[in-house]
């Protein structure tokens, strides 16, 4: 019963405060953040590329509160793929963005966010990669489809994420399976009501296992976003029942997470990405992982009784 006390402390600031405070904190944000600016990230992407694993990269803070800071929020990833291009990394690393960082929440934030990622998305594209739009709260996400819609007028191989917590994705998820879109499916990091999500882990699974049929028995490509061996294991099955190819499908875990289990997967030939984030406003991404699992507290607070 952890993960909504945490995932509501990821809102306060004066939670904020006492974490980047404490002794330990340093050291286990190290085991999910790759860094603090693009040069930090770049030896990163070059490794886990040397290793035969696909990235996918996310500048975090999206706790944004002007229109500033949504710009600077694009200049950011504008800057990453500049890097990327000169380093020729772009088909190796696609970009994963919340539209929140770039304006959502704010006023006429739905033109303000799509105006502010399509030149990411161009951008992208010129170095041969994409972009995937993150799920945030159930609120944003009629304006995220529809932004995701739009932008694959020009942009086919933007991707989404879909949740399985939440009792609207199944319907979302034959929607986008039917039109060929590239879906990332989650089980869902994020304080939910009984009124729109499933609050019980067994039956979120179930969920999850019947999206995924859906998406591996559809039209476009999944990306399996998962770190359960039970759930990775019943995906390779119904893509080999749905007699899809080794490329016309993926795996993608966090970075910091099951390292060896990345490079086992990559070994058999399958497609492994792995979710890298890097930047400063690392605080609302960090308490989500530490919701997520339990394993992931318990390592904090040790982290923090041995050096305090």
């Amino acid at each position: 019963m952890l993960g909504p006390v945490i995932l509501a402390a990821s809102r306060s600031d004066k939670m904020r405060r006492f974490v980047s405070a404490a002794p330990g904190t340093k050291q286990v944000v190290a085991r999910f953040i790759a860094g603090q600016t693009v040069e930090d990230v770049v030896p990163i992407v070059q490794e886990l590329s040397e290793r035969g694993l696909e990235v996918t990269l996310d500048v975090v803070g999206e706790d944004i509160t002007t229109v500033e800071q949504s710009y600077a929020a694009r200049d950011a990833y504008l800057e990453l793929i500049g890097r990327l291009k000169e380093l020729g990394l772009g088909e190796r690393a696609e970009m994963s963005v919340k539209l929140s960082m770039f304006g959502q929440s704010l006023e006429n934030g739905h033109e303000l966010a799509l105006a502010n990622v399509r030149p990411v998305v161009e951008a992208a594209a010129e170095i041969g990669t994409t972009v995937t739009l993150d799920a945030e709260d159930h609120t944003t996400l009629d304006s995220m489809f529809a932004i995701h819609e739009e932008l694959r007028k020009d942009f086919p191989q933007t991707g989404c994420v879909i949740q399985a917590y939440l009792f609207r994705t199944e319907d979302d998820a034959r929607r986008l399976a039917a039109n060929g879109s590239r879906v990332r499916i989650v089980k869902g990091a994020y304080k939910e009501p009984a009124s729109v999500a499933i609050q019980d882990k067994p039956e979120i699974d179930k969920a999850y296992v019947r999206i995924m049929k859906i998406l591996m028995d559809g039209e476009g490509y999944p990306m399996i976003g998962s770190h359960d061996p039970r759930l990775i294991s019943i995906g390779q099955e119904l893509a080999r029942r749905a007699g899809r190819k080794l490329d016309e499908y993926e795996f993608q875990m966090l970075y910091g997470i099951r390292s060896e289990e990345q490079n086992r997967l990559a070994a058999e030939g399958h497609r492994m990405r792995v979710y890298t984030a890097y930047g400063t406003d690392w605080y609302g991404y960090f308490m989500r992982r530490l919701a997520e699992k339990p394993a992931n507290l318990l390592f904090f607070v040790r982290s923090i009784l041995t050096k305090g």
